[in-house]
């Protein structure tokens, strides 16, 4: 069937549910006139796709977009051209997204894997039945401000912590974390925050992330207002759970919006991150911007801000470490795929090794 046989009211209701809009409907243009059929990725698994359409849910083979490049693979969020005739039906092509969750694989090769595409709003669910993990907080806020959505931090299970004074520091150390975003406590079992998350993730794509125990799914169901995605207990002695959500679901709110539930992440690597790092810690760049020295390692150097706050008080040492912390993780990871940045590294660590060879020789009078 071709994109012209739908009917544009039919098609025009399911896909702006979906997110599609005047300027997705420009971009597939070409592909009507080939006599595809637009839809939105729900969920990719062994080679194959479902693809939401104005016809309903097709199953789609992706062997025409399997490249060797793993950031190039269809995801959960694209918006694909499918063609509908025959038996298997295949995803031709995908549109060029507007932003993309991407992390670095476990993998040796280090190796980027996208998690969701064209997302507008990155939850980051986090558990209060644990300890808080700032650094880990942190990480997951530098992709989500790399991949071009808005992060937003979800705090899960507040009625763990009846306390308001206690919860109350808890939501600032937070926000400490987290400049720039806003941080929501929420309880599943009593409905606390529910209606206000349910608003900000009305409109727009969301993608939900978190490690497993964060309680997404249980937070999924409340969105939806239905048992719909499987929960299990997480484990008294560490409030870890076991992974509940095992692919990436693109899933229609009710109440307007899209939400895109994921597997609890083990690993939260970066990948190419350094503007999302930036952001994270965006007063330790405003500090860096008074520095004396432009190249400032805010490590010894006379007229160091970053330094200075440190002194003060006004900077923790905590964040300055994790900002250290992450930009050098970035930089092995980008070094590893970037020829040229491995060689200007090189190069640095050599220039350091011989001005520490000159500095010993000096000490000991010009004697080697």
């Amino acid at each position: 069937m071709s994109f012209n046989a739908f009917p544009q009211a039919s098609l025009a209701h399911t896909l702006i549910s979906l997110g599609w809009d005047d300027a997705w409907a420009a971009e597939f243009t070409p592909y009507a006139e080939q006599g595809l059929v637009p839809g939105r990725v729900v969920r990719v698994d062994r080679g194959q796709c479902d693809v939401l359409t104005a016809e309903g849910i097709v199953r789609a083979d992706t062997a025409f977009v399997t490249p060797h490049d793993p950031l190039r693979v269809i995801c959960t969020g694209d918006w694909a051209a499918v063609e509908t005739a025959g038996n298997p039906r295949y995803v031709k092509a995908y549109l060029p997204r507007r932003t993309a969750f991407v992390r670095s694989t476990s993998s040796q090769r280090s190796e980027g894997q996208i998690l969701a595409a064209n997302v507008d709003h990155a939850i980051i669910a986090v558990s209060l039945a644990v300890e808080l993990d700032l650094g880990r907080i942190e990480r997951f806020l530098a992709l989500a401000w790399e991949s071009g959505a808005q992060p937003l931090v979800v705090l899960t299970k507040a009625d763990l912590v009846p306390d308001p004074a206690t919860l109350g520091h808890l939501v600032q150390d937070v926000e400490t974390t987290a400049p720039g975003v806003q941080v929501l406590t929420v309880s599943s079992h009593t409905g606390e925050g529910t209606d206000v998350l349910g608003a900000i993730v009305g409109s727009g794509t969301s993608v939900l992330l978190g490690v497993s125990g964060a309680g997404k799914s249980t937070l999924a169901n409340a969105l939806l207002g239905a048992d719909v995605m499987e929960v299990q207990a997480t484990r008294d002695i560490d409030g870890k759970g076991r992974h509940t959500t095992t692919t990436r679901n693109l899933l229609v709110l009710p109440g307007g919006g899209v939400l895109i539930d994921t597997p609890g992440l083990r690993g939260v690597g970066l990948f190419d991150a350094e503007a999302g790092v930036g952001q994270v810690f965006s007063e330790i760049e405003d500090y860096a911007a008074e520095c004396r020295f432009h190249d400032c390692a805010h490590e010894a150097e006379p007229g160091c801000a970053v330094l200075a706050a440190l002194e003060s008080g006004a900077l923790p040492e905590r964040r300055l470490e994790s900002y250290r912390k992450l930009l050098r993780e970035n930089q092995r990871i980008v070094a590893k795929t970037d020829a040229r940045l491995r060689s200007e590294i090189r190069r640095d660590w050599r220039l350091k090794s011989a001005e520490g060879r000159a500095n010993y020789s000096a000490k000991r009078g010009g004697r080697v």
